[in-house]
């Protein structure tokens, strides 16, 4: 089977997938494919949305925590955001990243 026309043949294993507009099911089933496989907890994230470091209160609701009040496993949940990000960011050429920012 060939690869859609537009795509590169033979593309990076440790790179994302770049997006193509013309093939979306394509890339999205890709990029979906290539995040999975790094780390599934990314998937779960661009899925869901960010992981939030959160605190209780006094009277038991949560809160979001400031930044200076962030422990080291906090620091981890804010990595895997930006590692999700990551991926996406790489994903796209200068001009789409452009058209969508």
């Amino acid at each position: 089977m060939s690869a859609p026309q537009g795509i590169l043949k033979g593309q990076s294993m440790t790179q994302p997938p770049y997006f193509n507009e013309q093939h979306y099911s394509w890339s999205k089933n890709c990029m979906k494919n290539y995040i999975q496989t790094d780390d599934y907890e990314l998937w779960m994230i661009i899925e869901n949305g960010p992981l939030i470091p959160k605190k209780a209160t006094e009277d038991g609701k949560f809160v979001p925590k400031k930044p200076q009040e962030f422990n080291a496993d906090d620091f981890k949940m804010m990595e895997k955001n930006e590692k999700a990000k990551k991926l996406l960011y790489f994903g796209l050429r200068p001009d789409e990243y452009t058209r969508i920012s």
